[in-house]
């Protein structure tokens, strides 16, 4: 891909977005977080017959996000997509065309607005493997890193590991010993705020919630929760979900941004949520992807 567009993760790292060139506050910025793009899904949740299926309503609907996002004054500092980037799972034929449409796409976006890919159950499937896993990594870079963008530290996580790990637990505990490694560094770095973007929510309503295919397991939510809170993490942004939701547990707040894809009863059409950052907090609103800003306040 190019250069302005997907730059892999590598090393547990992001290109360009180093402590080094984006450790201290440098003002108020904005980005973009969308959610399940999901190339695919649109004809096969209404039934379109196997062989008729194609993703041309997703790549509209990326289009006109990917539009809005190079309208942006001012640019956003990058453009994160929470997962389900596309709907065939690593084993399935329609996979790696799905794929190499979502990077072609996202070749249109912005060379100044770096995209930031986050994996979703479709993207290495529902219980992960080594090759699952592996095809990932060579589509798109790591599976879980960090990165700084103007004093505020962001979180990548792979949240399946916390959904169904049990073809992966090696990497699922290399995930959990990089996670306490990095959290345990907050209180040396000092960040301005410490953000957290997963596919899976760890709740949708709030934080004791039923078990549910769209949250997090009642125990380990709970366990992984409070080690954030402790950690001072603030916001976990999240997809999954189809629809708007979230909730507090605390002073953290769980985000969770419908789809630019197929939408799930939501009470608005597909979109992607602007995010500004300032020295105090980070606010956030979603727009339906006909009726997004071209300019933002910071």
């Amino acid at each position: 891909m190019a250069e302005g567009a997907l730059r892999k993760a590598e090393g547990k790292k992001y290109p360009g977005f180093t402590y080094e060139k984006e450790g201290e506050w440098r003002g108020p910025f904005c980005f973009i977080h969308a959610a399940d793009t999901q190339f695919g899904l649109i004809d096969s949740w209404n039934e379109v017959p196997p062989e008729e299926q194609t993703w041309e309503k997703e790549i509209v609907l990326t289009r006109k996000a990917i539009s809005a996002a190079n309208k942006l004054s001012p640019k956003p500092r990058f453009f994160v997509v929470c997962g389900d980037l596309v709907n065939a799972f690593p084993c399935e034929k329609f996979n790696a065309s799905q794929v190499e449409d979502f990077k072609g796409i996202f070749q249109e976006l912005d060379a100044s607005i770096p995209l930031v890919c986050v994996c979703g159950n479709h993207d290495i499937g529902d219980s992960p493997t080594q090759q699952s896993l592996e095809k990932y990594k060579s589509n798109f870079g790591d599976d879980f890193y960090s990165f700084w963008v103007g004093g505020v530290f962001f979180l990548v996580l792979n949240s399946q590991f916390y959904k169904e790990a049990s073809q992966v637990m090696d990497y699922k505990l290399e995930q959990d010993k990089w996670l306490d490694e990095q959290l345990a560094l907050l209180n040396q770095w000092k960040p301005k705020h410490v953000v957290v973007f997963q596919h899976i929510p760890w709740f949708f309503g709030n934080p004791q919630e039923k078990d549910h295919y769209f949250n997090i397991e009642t125990n380990l939510r709970i366990q992984m929760l409070t080690k954030l809170k402790n950690a001072g993490v603030k916001y976990v942004f999240a997809g999954h979900y189809h629809r708007n939701a979230g909730g507090f547990d605390e002073d953290l707040e769980m985000i969770i941004t419908s789809a630019v894809g197929q939408q799930i009863n939501n009470d608005k059409g597909s979109g992607m949520r602007i995010v500004t950052v300032t020295q105090d907090k980070i606010a956030h609103e979603y727009h339906e992807l006909d009726s997004v800003p071209s300019n933002v306040a910071l």
